[in-house]
């Protein structure tokens, strides 16, 4: 791997793992929408080109750049938070994209496609994620997802390029969305606020950003053809005690309300990983334990708000 396009860029996944191949010497396109306001989330560093294009025309891509690419990584996605999920036509659209992505990827000359999936393919599973049990999608967003990662793996497969998928199950870390739970727990700790939850009986896999931006840079390396990846620690715990984590770093004299509040309509109870195959194929494991995830997310947190 020597020259890679990356779309999504700025994203908490986008972004670290760019930071990671640049340690590597690794030549990075940086895809990213004109004017984001997360352009500070890249690496400043030679290795790194910046191409603005908004998602929607992805297929200028072809036009913008030379054909001398080895690896295409596709992060970008609209519709990942609140009522857009289950938008049907922004979904679709996601599909299309993704679809366009290949072409690109096809027409720059990479051998290699990457694409992010999600645990939203699975739908409601009692036991752990892998790409061997039944996909039952209840979302527009898990729904695009799974039709994206089958759909751009038959593209592939005509235009001779490995298409390879990883699907995220719950991540957290420096860049990440104030709206998520742990971020804004840091955030809210961090403010002195005693924080309402449930009862935290969720059993949940989550992964340090870091770890799992490096999975996908495994996963382009090593990854098999047409397979899908799941990502996460492979460990899970009570959502609970993941909270009372967050306030033991943060903040341990802060008081949080555990069993305030109410599920939400349709609660995921379980979200466990696991990464046997993603293991075996690339060699990935996590590094990063959950409090020091934690402290890192604090400490760039406050970096970032100075």
């Amino acid at each position: 791997m020597e020259n890679v396009i990356v779309t999504g860029a700025t994203g908490m996944i986008g972004a670290s793992m760019i930071e990671q191949m640049v340690a590597d010497g690794v030549h990075v396109t940086a895809v990213c929408r004109p004017n984001s306001k997360k352009r500070n989330n890249l690496i400043n560093n030679p290795l790194v080109t910046v191409v603005e294009c908004d998602i929607n025309d992805l297929i200028s891509l072809k036009e913008k750049l030379s054909s001398d690419y080895d690896t295409f990584y596709h992060f970008a996605w609209d519709g990942t938070y609140g009522d857009s999920r289950n938008d049907a036509l922004l979904q679709e659209q996601n599909i299309h994209n993704t679809l366009i992505a290949v072409e690109v990827a096809h027409a720059l000359g990479c051998k290699v496609f990457v694409g992010a999936g999600s645990q939203a393919e699975f739908g409601f599973v009692e036991g752990q994620l892998s790409d061997n049990i039944p996909k039952n999608p209840i979302t527009g967003y898990g729904i695009a997802k799974y039709t994206a990662g089958r759909l751009s793996a038959v593209m592939c497969e005509r235009y001779g390029i490995r298409q390879s998928w990883g699907r995220i199950v719950s991540t957290y870390g420096p860049r990440d969305n104030s709206y998520t739970m742990v971020m804004s727990s840091v955030i809210g700790m961090l403010n002195g606020e005693r924080m309402a939850f449930t009862k935290g009986d969720q059993i949940w896999d989550y992964v340090y950003g870091g770890d799992c931006s490096r999975a996908f840079y495994l996963i382009g390396k090593y990854g098999k053809h047409g397979k899908a990846y799941t990502i996460g620690s492979g460990k899970s715990r009570l959502l609970r005690e993941y909270i009372t984590d967050i306030r033991d770093v943060v903040n341990p004299d802060l008081e949080i309300g555990i069993g305030e509040r109410e599920y939400y309509p349709n609660q995921v109870m379980r979200l466990t990983a696991d990464i046997s195959e993603l293991t075996a194929d690339t060699g990935f494991q996590p590094e990063v334990d959950f409090k020091e995830g934690i402290r890192r997310t604090m400490e760039w947190y406050k970096g970032v708000e100075k």
